[in-house]
């Protein structure tokens, strides 16, 4: 059976999950201990972004469910509170140290599947970011595709004061913010401040206060639904491609004609490519949009 926006969503404590439109709003609510990852958490995030995967236009290819309710394009993350997110609940890692070697496994899969099921979502993902983001708040951050954040917002890769490694959520930050960098901030383990996590590519805006990051997560969203749905989710699949090629560079050239090819045959290419000849916008957008 076609999922549905009306289907029930997940049921759960630690996070909220409210749907706006095409747009799903997603915050994690343990504010007091500045949504810190534990496992119920950890587990309830998965359960949301697996559901709003299964109801995203890049999922079903189809702007629309079945009843005419449109199918998420955007996914915005943030957190309660002063923090966004300090990472591991203290308890969590605690009890990591009693833990078996099979039990610390099944909670490293947990935390993988976390990261690689929102570094992957189909929908264009954003980052609403106040406070700090520690451990894996940075992966978090790190799996976003446009992250916004407050003017004294603090990153780090702070694993390595604990005397262990950024290693499940290595590959996103690595991919994000780049081989050097990576290298030289899991060695400090120090904060990154707003600034230089503009600089390196760790977020890409900077809110002019904590109370206009929802404004500028809406300015974003309103350039991101003038885009074809499909393109977005297509142009994640065409990252994937880049960075694990291992052909010849003709190989690529041909794959990427084809791929340009399919692209521009598509109903999505064609609709995009009869709204520019006629002047008129394509079937995605908004029909408030000027």
């Amino acid at each position: 059976m076609d999922a549905k926006m009306t289907d029930d969503s997940p049921d759960t404590d630690l996070c909220k999950l409210s749907i706006d439109g095409c747009v799903a709003n997603v915050t994690m609510a343990r504010s007091e201990v500045y949504n810190a990852l534990n496992i119920q958490l950890i587990s309830e995030l998965i359960e949301i972004i697996e559901w709003t995967t299964q109801r995203s236009v890049g999922f079903t290819e189809s702007l629309n469910d079945s009843s005419g309710n449109p199918y998420l394009r955007a996914f915005v993350l943030g957190g309660e509170g002063r923090h966004f997110c300090a990472g591991a609940d203290i308890n969590m890692m605690r009890d990591a140290g009693a833990s078996t070697p099979e039990e610390n496994r099944r909670d490293s899969e947990r935390l993988d599947t976390l990261f690689n099921s929102l570094w992957s979502h189909p929908c264009f993902t954003i980052g609403r970011v106040q406070g700090v983001a520690l451990g894996g708040g940075a992966g978090l951050v790190a799996c976003l595709d446009h992250v916004i954040a407050e003017p004294s917002t603090r990153i780090a890769l702070s694993e390595g004061k604990l005397g262990i490694l950024p290693a499940v959520i290595g590959p996103y930050v690595y991919r994000k913010i780049g081989s050097a960098q990576f290298r030289r901030l899991s060695m400090l383990a120090s904060r990154v401040g707003s600034e230089e996590a503009l600089r390196i590519g760790w977020v890409n805006e900077i809110a002019d206060s904590p109370d206009s990051l929802a404004d500028s997560a809406s300015s974003v969203i309103s350039d991101l639904l003038s885009t074809g749905p499909m393109a977005v989710s297509e142009s994640k699949k065409l990252t994937l491609e880049f960075d694990r090629w291992t052909g010849s560079d003709e190989e690529l050239r041909i794959w990427t004609m084809d791929k340009t090819s399919e692209m521009r045959g598509s109903m999505e290419g064609q609709e995009g490519l009869s709204a520019f000849l006629d002047r008129r916008l394509p079937d995605w957008s908004p029909n408030d949009e000027d």
